[in-house]
């Protein structure tokens, strides 16, 4: 099963999510690759720190090109900065490097760029994109002021499009966030899908690290024990 991430804004943890479950898939003895299929904010030779960390985290070899098919220098909204060098992202040419990588591996999961909604193009946003790939989508909630309503616009975008939303993470940034826990919980109480886990704050964020906090189980439908669902405050 292939897997779609999600986030409700930009810098959510998305790509620490994506490895993470790319190293847990690859412990169970599976061909996994991540794909990024636009990337904006890249040095002068092209390369997404996401995109290479996506790629670092895979155990198949494919081509820079196959994960990361758009690339732009200037960290802006897609389709602004693929608009300042004169591209147009083009769902074809996705499509096309996905098949491919899922023609090699047995996981591919797909990390979606910015927010659920950004716009990739002059007509089609990232949404439309999971729409056409066709994948259950994972959800990761940046747990800060205002996550809530993040969350649950977010869960609505993706179920008025008829997506399955195979899971959801919370992802723990500050570790001083107040009623942790109780936001977690109002949470669970009106996303109608499993909470995969609860990465706690890290002054390092490590995806390798972060594979032990996430129930994979529950995103393949088998029966776990539950995931940590609060955080012991020190």
């Amino acid at each position: 099963m292939n897997y779609f991430i999600a986030g409700t804004d930009t810098g959510v943890g998305k790509t620490l999510v994506s490895c993470a479950l790319l190293h847990g898939f690859s412990d169970q003895g599976k061909s996994v690759v991540g794909m990024k299929p636009v990337a904006a904010g890249c040095g002068d030779d092209g390369r997404n720190e996401d995109a290479t960390k996506l790629r670092a985290s895979s155990n198949v070899l494919t081509s820079k090109g196959q994960i990361n098919p758009y690339s732009f220098v200037q960290a802006v909204a897609p389709h602004l900065a693929a608009h300042f060098v004169g591209v147009n992202i083009s769902f074809e040419r996705i499509l096309e490097s996905f098949s491919e990588l899922n023609a090699q591996a047995d996981i591919v999961i797909v990390e979606g760029v910015g927010g659920f909604r950004v716009p990739l193009n002059d007509n089609q946003d990232s949404a439309d994109l999971a729409v056409q790939l066709g994948l259950p989508v994972v959800l990761v909630v940046r747990m800060r002021l205002g996550c809530l309503n993040h969350a649950l616009l977010t869960v609505e975008a993706i179920n008025s499009r008829k997506l399955t939303l195979a899971g959801w993470v919370a992802n723990v940034p500050d570790a001083n966030m107040t009623m942790l826990n109780e936001n977690i919980t109002a949470l669970q109480q009106r996303i109608n899908a499993p909470l995969l886990g609860v990465i706690p704050h890290q002054a390092e964020p490590d995806a390798r690290t972060v594979t032990r906090w996430l129930d994979l189980g529950l995103l393949e439908g088998r029966t776990s024990d539950p995931q940590i669902t609060q955080i012991d405050a020190d």
